[in-house]
C-alpha cells in the first residue's frame, strides 16, 4: 500500500472513475483515480505539497505530496471552454500548500447555467490504483474516502 495523507479536496458525491462522462478520464488515459459532484465552492490541497500547474483558466491544477504523489483536480468536464469565468485560483505555480489550503474558488451554478458538467476528477497521475472508495459522500478534507496502491 502506498503511504500517503490524502483528503478530499471538496465535498461532494464520490463516483468511480468509470462512470465520469469523458473517456479521457473514465478510461484511465491520463491515470487512475475517482470524481467528485462536488456541492461548495472551493476546492482545498488534498496534502501538503507544491502547486505543479495551474491552468491559465483556473479549472485545473496539479499538485505535488511531499512524498512524490502527483494529483490533477481537474473541475468539471469540458470547462475549460468557459475561459476562467466561475474561476479563480488562489494559488500559484511553484507555491507550497498544506493539507487544507484553499485552492480554487469556483462557481458551479455558474458553469452549470452554462450547460457544463460539475463531476470533477482526481487523477492520481504518479500511478497509485485505486482499490475501492470507502463512502459515496464525503466532506471536504475528508481522509478515510479512497484506498489506493
Amino acid at each position: 500500500m502506498f503511504t500517503q495523507l490524502f483528503a478530499s479536496p471538496a465535498q461532494g458525491e464520490l463516483i468511480s472513475i468509470e462512470k465520469v462522462n469523458d473517456p479521457v478520464f473514465s478510461q484511465r488515459m491520463m491515470g487512475d483515480g475517482f470524481a467528485i459532484i462536488p456541492e461548495g465552492e472551493y476546492f482545498f490541497a488534498p496534502f501538503t505539497g507544491t502547486v505543479e500547474m495551474v491552468f491559465p483558466t483556473g479549472h485545473a491544477i496539479g499538485l505535488k505530496s511531499e512524498n512524490g504523489m502527483e494529483v490533477l483536480i481537474h473541475i468539471g468536464l469540458d470547462t475549460v471552454k468557459l475561459k476562467g469565468e466561475g474561476f479563480k485560483a488562489l494559488v500559484k505555480q511553484g507555491e507550497h500548500v498544506m493539507i487544507g489550503d484553499p485552492l480554487i474558488k469556483v462557481d458551479l451554478a455558474l458553469i452549470k447555467r452554462h450547460g457544463y458538467d460539475i463531476t470533477t476528477p482526481i487523477i492520481f497521475l504518479s500511478g497509485q490504483k485505486v482499490v475501492k472508495l470507502n463512502s459515496s459522500f464525503c466532506e471536504a478534507l475528508q481522509t478515510d474516502i479512497v484506498v489506493f496502491v
